[in-house]
């Protein structure tokens, strides 16, 4: 039972800066099965007497703690961990007392006067005898006849043993005295995910240009065969736009065009039409069972499909004529549509969260979720979350998550910092990141260290992007073919969860509509493509390679151990990460200059690395399965980025066996 803090002065114990925590306890922190959760906290009493202290934990629900003890390491502060084992939400605190028992043993082993000594004892009898009460069956009767025992200890080293014996210590340890027990103030909280949570590997993919040729749209059964080229790739979520009937009012025609030539199909954001809203799928891409023999067809490959919810209408959508009052009317009587001036969305009208009826709206957008979940769908990447309303993204998240815990979020969140973090507190499981914009050595190393040793990575899980349907970076657009390798290496290395838009990034998709522009020329947003993937300079290989790699290094499928190296050479960024014991360890070397050939030293932390000084060690290059021998901290590299922009070494060390030859592990 969770002991209560006692009010009347005889709870000695103060409890301080327990970690993790986020924002004092009003967010849970995030773990994936498996995971350790480290807890820390600062506990001490007045004077000198022995503290015992322990973590509390349990899932939620359940009226059964788990006690995990705490050690101390210097200056009062105390550390311990459990592990994670189950999905759902788990609740853990701290708990501590003064412990007089090992107080006592303490004192004893320090006393020299024998009649100290005769006291002590009988002392210690009492305690222990206290102790067999509260406990029952054989250790109850061990304990009385340890008090026994002291009691009628004649010598007093011969006390002293007794008093000090290993198996006394571990009955009075499970029988403690914990009726002054402090616990800490706040019941903390734990979200724990499917590993999928922490480590995936995501592909955007236009359904209807999954057909034969750009005049045909494609269709569910299109995509089936699209799978074992996204599974050969090595990516685990297979994400679509909006699936759903797409509107005919105002609908964008092709390149953005304000008006549509007729037979151009839309934008998929542009939700709804006579055919069914967001619970309906666009009939030229089949039927509702359909797509679900797709989302089982996908699983049988080790792909989740991730559906992209979309909270915004077209002017068509069934609800604007069902519920009028989701929508903000203008005073001429027509719907106020979506704007970002000088931009106009003529075909998107968004709901209007300030409605008298907006408890009915939360319900029904709440609905859609648990629809698509009914259909097979356990993940879902949001769209613009950051234009809706935080207070029902942690109602709706929250009671999904308690009835399907396995559900995935991910928050396409491109804004300001603090949203884009406030978001993740209340529930999204992975969000987009401002990666597709840092290109430079410091800019990379400020924002991923920020991201894997912040406090904020107890509950920010990044998703990295080098390219989606709306960003094409300048540096894509200029940087060839190197640039699309660099890119997709760092992702893919840096980022636990990364993702890309296909086949658009693996065939360099690189032209813009419009100078200076991120738009795409010819972009899937408003058209069918029809794509060659067979095409001899696609990078389909190399992206299969990359994500191989992923699978087969666990140091890669976490963000928590990422850490920046020196080089002397600010074209050159040098990084790894390392599993818990150093076993597997991945060393990246890139060139961020995608024309330019680029060299320099890096310097490696050895003891960090469990690598002796002295000792040569092995760095094998994953991607082109070469092996080269470094020795001590500082090595050169150098990196053309037409042949290959970056190293992904694997350490290996240098060990001799009994029979005297040398090989690396």
């Amino acid at each position: 039972m969770l002991p209560e803090n006692t009010q009347d002065g005889r709870g000695r114990i103060v409890i301080e800066n327990v970690r993790p925590q986020v924002d004092a306890g009003r967010y849970p922190i995030k773990r994936t099965v498996g995971e350790k959760v480290v807890v820390e906290a600062d506990v001490f009493a007045d004077g000198h007497d022995v503290i015992r202290c322990l973590v509390l934990h349990r899932k939620e629900g359940s009226n059964i703690w788990l006690e995990v003890p705490m050690q101390p390491s210097f200056n009062d502060h105390w550390q311990t961990s459990f592990m994670a084992a189950r999905i759902g939400r788990h609740v853990y605190t701290v708990s501590a007392w003064v412990d007089r028992f090992f107080t006592w043993r303490h004192d004893l082993a320090r006393r020299n006067d024998p009649k100290d000594i005769a006291v002590a004892l009988q002392v210690g009898a009492l305690l222990i005898s206290e102790a067999a009460e509260r406990a029952t069956g054989a250790a109850a009767i061990r304990l009385d006849e340890f008090a026994d025992a002291l009691r009628k200890a004649v010598a007093p080293e011969a006390g002293k043993q007794i008093g000090g014996d290993a198996e006394l210590g571990e009955l009075m340890a499970r029988h403690p005295d914990r009726r002054f027990a402090v616990t800490y103030e706040r019941i903390l909280e734990v979200v724990v995910e499917p590993e999928r949570a922490r480590f995936s590997t995501w592909y955007e993919m236009f359904p209807r240009s999954c057909g034969s040729d750009a005049r045909t749209h494609g269709t569910f059964k299109d995509c089936e065969k699209r799978l074992p080229y996204i599974a050969e790739m090595g990516f685990d979520v297979l994400y679509l736009p909006p699936i759903h009937p797409i509107g005919v009012t105002f609908r964008k025609g092709r390149n953005n065009a304000l008006v549509a030539a007729a037979g151009e199909p839309g934008s998929p954001w542009a939700i709804g039409a006579a055919a069914g809203g967001h619970k309906a799928v666009h009939p030229e891409l089949g039927t509702l069972e359909d797509f679900r023999r797709f989302v089982s067809k996908a699983k049988e490959r080790g792909i989740d499909v991730a559906l992209d919810i979309a909270f915004q209408c077209a002017p068509d959508h069934p609800y604007v004529e069902e519920h009028p009052t989701w929508f903000r009317w203008r005073p001429d009587g027509t719907v106020q549509y979506a704007e970002n001036p000088p931009k106009k969305y003529q075909d998107i009208y968004p709901f209007d969260f300030e409605s008298a009826d907006w408890r009915a709206l939360w319900d029904e957008l709440k609905s859609i979720f648990v629809f698509w979940i009914e259909q097979g769908v356990t993940v879902f990447r949001v769209d613009n979350p950051h234009t809706k309303p935080f207070p029902m993204w942690e109602w709706l998240i929250g009671g999904i998550k308690r009835d399907h815990p396995e559900v995935i979020f991910l928050a396409e969140a491109f804004t300001r910092p603090k949203i884009m973090h406030r978001l993740a507190k209340l529930g999204y499981t992975q969000s987009y990141t401002y990666f597709a914009w840092r290109n430079t050595k410091p800019e990379l190393t400020e924002y991923f260290t920020e991201l894997a040793q912040s406090e904020s990575r107890e509950y920010f899980r990044p998703n990295l992007w080098p390219n989606t349907p709306d960003i094409l970076t300048e540096f894509l657009q200029y940087g060839g073919r190197p640039a699309f390798m660099l890119r997709a290496a760092l992702a893919a290395m840096l980022g636990a969860s990364y993702g890309i838009y296909g086949p658009a990034f693996e065939l360099l998709e690189h032209v813009p509509r419009d100078p200076g522009s991120e738009e795409y020329l010819d972009s899937e947003k408003y058209q069918i493509r029809n794509w060659d993937l067979a095409r001899p300079d696609s990078l389909r290989y190399y992206i299969g390679r990359l994500n191989r790699i992923r699978r087969d290094n666990v140091a890669l499928q976490s963000d928590w151990s990422l850490r920046f190296h020196p080089v002397d050479n600010e074209a050159l960024i040098c990084f790894s990460k390392s599993n818990e014991d150093c076993s597997n360890v991945v060393l990246v070397v890139a060139n961020l200059d995608p024309h330019h050939t680029q060299s320099g030293w890096v310097e490696l932390p050895l003891k960090g690395f469990e690598l002796e000084v002295e000792k040569p060690y092995q760095v094998h290059d994953l991607l082109t399965d070469v092996r080269y021998l470094w020795h001590g901290s500082r090595n050169f590299v150098q990196l053309d980025p037409n042949v290959a922009p970056v190293h992904i070494f694997r350490l290996r060390r240098k060990v001799r066996t009994e029979h005297d030859f040398d090989y690396f592990l």
